[in-house]
């Protein structure tokens, strides 16, 4: 059977989109495990111009509803404008909103060296294409969402409803079980 050369194009771009969609996934699991947190440093500012410096040790990750906490003990020293010591905190337990950052996900790239067809007398001429599709999660990006949390399936990690695995994964970062 003989085939035309936009017909041979279709399927060459068929095939790199399906190996794309394939390998994708397979490059985001070869990346290293972050190190387990012991101590975070907290500092802020208040508008009279007093400030905090101190540490927090996470203990736990929770969550309340659809809220993703960080539970753990505060220490740390404030200090008035000039610089004297107004007040001390000393392993208080704290819980801690904890929002989390948008992620991408690369869903494809996929590039065209030049092409060049004539199709019953008509020419036609593409010169190189680089196609780059990312999905963004985060509220309010339906899509983003549906095509971050498809990737991850895809991954072999994760959960669509997501939050208990994502706080039992936080928690084994802390060396924490259950």
């Amino acid at each position: 059977m003989k085939r035309t050369a936009f017909q041979l194009s279709a399927i060459a771009i068929a095939l790199v989109t399906a190996l794309a969609l394939a390998i994708a996934p397979a490059s985001a699991r070869q990346q290293a495990a972050p190190a387990p947190l012991d101590r975070i440093p907290v500092t802020g500012t208040a508008d009279d111009g007093s400030t905090f410096t101190g540490t927090l040790v996470p203990t736990a990750f929770t969550s309340e509803g659809r809220q993703l906490n960080l539970n753990g003990t505060l220490s740390g020293t404030l200090r008035n404008a000039s610089g004297a010591t107004t007040g001390t905190v000393d392993a208080t337990p704290v819980s801690v909103p904890v929002a989390l950052p948008a992620a991408t996900c690369p869903i494809l790239h996929l590039t065209l060296g030049p092409l060049d067809l004539n199709l019953l007398g008509l020419k036609v001429h593409l010169d190189r294409v680089v196609l780059d599709i990312t999905a963004i999660s985060g509220p309010g990006n339906l899509l983003g969402n549906l095509l971050c949390a498809i990737a991850g399936l895809l991954n072999g990690v994760g959960d669509i409803a997501g939050l208990p695995a994502l706080i039992a994964q936080l928690n084994a970062l802390l060396g924490l079980t259950g």
